[in-house]
């Protein structure tokens, strides 16, 4: 029996369980589960390995994609790159970090543009943020990094509509607008949006986000974060299930 999961906190929004038993069931897969372990503190990563001998391997949300790297044994380069780690392999008390959102992000936002945007803006700073940005750097599109600390960034977000053109892509990595708290989202000038700018929320519960509505009023087109989400997974399960 191999056991995986999910560490995070909190987790009531997380759909990672149920894609991984649906796709158990799906495959006819018994001698495997996916469990959900909220851990209300990165502390706590360490006891969870010792206490689950089953973990074969997990995969890791907000807080902790960059706090967990100091516990791990060996980044893939990419992840190392990245800073930021969302998926572990574990083998015989070896742990190694990945980052499967990267290449889900890519392939999703490939597949939504219609055209390049003249200006991207990444809306937060944590791990998520990270993979986001190496991607567009990857891809060569040019971005600034928002944050309600803009010493932490390029810009703050009273500097959003200075910096727009006409044609953007606003990618939200924060978790503003995800349940429970789906009536919050970021703080950008959506009374300027037009039919040739671009939002992608990395956040995919609930389907549509305030943010996502408030782009699609003023003609926006808009994408969630499910396709990126089953992209992620089926790609850390390539990488729990692979010999290397």
């Amino acid at each position: 029996m191999r056991k995986f999961g999910l560490v995070g906190f909190p987790l009531e929004h997380s759909f990672s369980k149920k894609f991984f038993e649906e796709k158990f069931k799906r495959e006819q897969l018994t001698d495997v589960s996916y469990e959900l372990f909220p851990l209300p503190s990165i502390e706590s990563f360490l006891p969870l390995i010792s206490s689950e001998v089953l973990l074969s391997g997990l995969n890791v949300t907000i807080p902790y994609k960059e706090a967990v790297i100091k516990f791990l044994n060996e980044l893939d380069p990419a992840a190392k790159a990245i800073g930021a780690v969302n998926c572990i392999k574990i083998a015989n008390g070896y742990m190694k970090g990945y980052n499967t959102d990267a290449p889900a992000f890519k392939q999703s936002l490939q597949q939504f543009l219609k055209s390049s945007p003249l200006q991207t803006f990444v809306l937060g700073t944590g791990g998520s943020s990270k993979a986001v940005c190496f991607v567009l750097e990857e891809m060569k599109l040019p971005y600034l990094c928002v944050s309600r600390q803009a010493a932490n960034c390029n810009i703050g977000y009273n500097e959003v509509l200075k910096n727009m053109k006409p044609g953007n892509l606003f990618v939200n990595t924060t978790p503003l607008g995800m349940f429970p708290a789906t009536g919050n989202f970021p703080d950008i000038p959506y009374t300027e949006l037009t039919e040739n700018d671009f939002l992608f929320d990395l956040v995919y519960n609930p389907e549509e986000t305030e943010f996502l509505k408030l782009g699609k009023q003023k003609g926006a087109h808009t994408q969630n974060g499910q396709e990126m989400l089953h992209l992620q997974a089926e790609k850390s399960w390539d990488i729990w299930n692979s010999n290397g």
